[in-house]
């Protein structure tokens, strides 16, 4: 019986990793850990948050790519399964983006609808 390891159903993009790697290097704290999260509001119903955490809740899943975990609560995790985390530098700034293709609208600040 062999086993098989599933893919991480969210995943965080090379640019996303390379940047997280570098803001937890300024920190000087290896622990330090990428954390996205969803919650309620925005123009389009549904915002992406990202901070960084040492701790790792029970509900958490945790995702290691290119060094760098990404920590998704539950709750979030049923929004974001199929994303990818990427790290974006562009005319409106510097900032981690959700790409999600099970959201049916987005807007300009990072929002998402699901449905």
């Amino acid at each position: 019986m062999s086993i098989q390891i599933a893919e991480p159903q969210v995943g965080l993009s090379n640019a996303a990793a390379e940047k997280a790697r570098l803001l937890i290097e300024e920190e000087s704290n290896e622990s330090l850990k990428l954390r996205v999260f969803v919650t309620g509001g925005g123009c389009s119903g549904f915002e992406y948050g990202f901070t960084f955490d040492e701790d790792v809740e029970e509900d958490d899943t945790a995702i290691e790519e290119s060094g760098v975990v990404l920590l998704v609560d539950a709750l979030s995790y049923q929004y974001l399964i199929g994303s990818k985390i990427d790290y974006s530098e562009n005319l409106q700034g510097a900032r981690f983006v959700v790409i999600n293709p099970n959201a049916s609208s987005t807007c300009g600040c990072g929002n998402s609808s699901f449905g």
